[in-house]
């Protein structure tokens, strides 16, 4: 019979390589977060089509950062524009995976500013979480000091990603309204949800904590989300807009993380519509 020395070796056998896994993990996962969060196509980062593709008229735009960084843009015209959409895209591609969002707000009667971020696209630089946040408030610096437009005139757009930019933006700015699309509260929510076995919230040096944001932000808001987003799930969506202040609205839309907006087109454009009838006018 084995004695409890004889079970304790055996025990350390198993365990030991176990737990270096477990380590080796935890090292990957803290030193690789800034590959887990951005995806900007590298090494390419190549501008695959442009709005004149869909036919529409626009302005390729640099928009230069306040920590020396260069930005690349487009400005998207609407005909009878009542606003400006300040565009804020999700964690992966560039501005030339977005020409369907772009077609909707033409629609809307929106022009559109759309640029990517540091290290996307044609951008300068590499991504981080300030610096996205940098380079919010230089398209921001961009469309009322370089075009005059009226800060309430501006309808500041986060999907994904974009909407913690967005919301951060937006409890700075005091923009005509925010509507936030396919959202996460929080990277490290997110994180723990993802990683539920490992002491993530302890790991991540990211924050993108768009729930708290939203706490500070006084503009009227819309939060969007599906029930059939695969990849941020709906409470996220729901707690975001429990988070947000009145006046607030909330779309239910269909369809999957990346193409629910197109899935429910006639709903989103009718509720969207609205939505900027109330607050930013007809």
């Amino acid at each position: 019979m084995a004695s409890a020395q004889d079970w304790l070796k055996s025990a350390r056998r198993v365990l030991m390589p176990v737990a270096s896994v477990y380590l080796l993990l935890l090292a990957v996962l803290f030193l690789l977060q800034s590959c887990l969060i951005y995806h900007p196509d590298t090494p390419t980062r190549a501008i695959v089509a442009t709005p004149g593709s869909i036919g529409l008229a626009h302005e390729p735009v640099k928009i230069p950062t306040d920590d020396g960084q260069t930005l690349d843009a487009w400005f998207v015209p609407a005909q009878g524009a009542r606003g400006v959409v300040l565009f804020f895209h999700g964690n992966a591609g560039n501005i030339s995976h977005r020409l369907q969002s772009i077609r909707l707000f033409n629609r809307l009667r929106l022009s559109t500013l759309i640029f990517d971020y540091r290290g996307y696209g044609q951008s300068d630089g590499e991504p981080s979480e300030e610096g996205t946040y940098r380079d919010a408030e230089a398209a921001w610096r961009y469309l009322t000091e370089q075009r005059g437009v009226s800060p309430k005139k501006i309808v500041l757009f986060g999907r994904s990603l974009g909407g913690a930019i967005a919301a951060h933006a937006a409890m700075r700015r005091d923009a005509g309204s925010l509507i936030l699309e396919s959202a996460f509260t929080s990277v490290p929510d997110m994180a723990a949800e993802i990683y539920w076995f490992l002491p993530v919230r302890w790991l991540t040096r990211f924050d993108y904590d768009a729930e708290a944001a939203l706490a500070s932000v006084a503009i009227p808001v819309m939060v969007i989300h599906s029930p059939d987003d695969q990849i941020v799930p709906f409470a996220h969506g729901r707690a975001l807009f429990a988070a947000a202040r009145e006046p607030k609205r909330f779309l239910k839309i269909s369809g999957g993380h990346n193409n629910g907006f197109l899935q429910s087109e006639q709903q989103y454009l009718e509720a969207i519509g609205a939505f900027l009838d109330a607050h930013l006018g007809k």
